[in-house]
């Protein structure tokens, strides 16, 4: 259990880390033009310029699901929060799964076009670990609350 508490408090700095991480590469389709690099940040910065519900969307899903849901379940871990509180954590955890979906959706229909180039960049792999440590983590504190009941 004192394992996936420092694991999920690693997540407090391995996310904000995933956010400046570049997710994608991505430009015009002709040898000349390089690729610009985009990150969380940078998308939602172009977002919120272009359509501020989906700004708020996916910073919810990008940045405050995840952020809620990894202080949550460190208040949970540390006894300062009830457990009946980790199904909504572990519904936090599935939002933040949805935005990296909406990425490789993204990324699929830019390359079908054919007209841009696309390229995953480390960040994706980063973002994507991050939502899948923290779910796992959750998974395995509520077993471990479980199991502590059986006791």
């Amino acid at each position: 259990m004192i394992v996936l508490r420092y694991l999920n408090l690693a997540l407090l700095v391995a996310f904000p880390v995933a956010w400046f991480a570049p997710l994608l590469r991505a430009g015009i389709a002709l040898p000349l033009f390089g690729l610009k690099d985009i990150s969380v940040i940078s998308g939602l910065q172009a977002l919120w310029e272009t359509d501020v519900l989906l700004a708020l969307l996916v910073t919810f899903f990008a940045i405050f699901a995840p952020l809620l849901k990894t202080l949550g379940l460190a208040l949970i871990q540390f006894g300062l929060m009830r457990r009946k509180v980790l199904p909504v954590l572990n519904g936090l955890g599935k939002l933040a799964m949805a935005d990296v979906f909406l990425i490789a959706l993204y990324i699929v229909v830019v390359k079908g076009v054919g007209l841009a180039k696309v390229e995953t960049a480390w960040g994706l792999y980063l973002f994507s670990t991050c939502i899948l440590t923290s779910i796992a983590i959750s998974h395995l504190t509520s077993k471990g609350s479980r199991a502590a009941r059986n006791f």
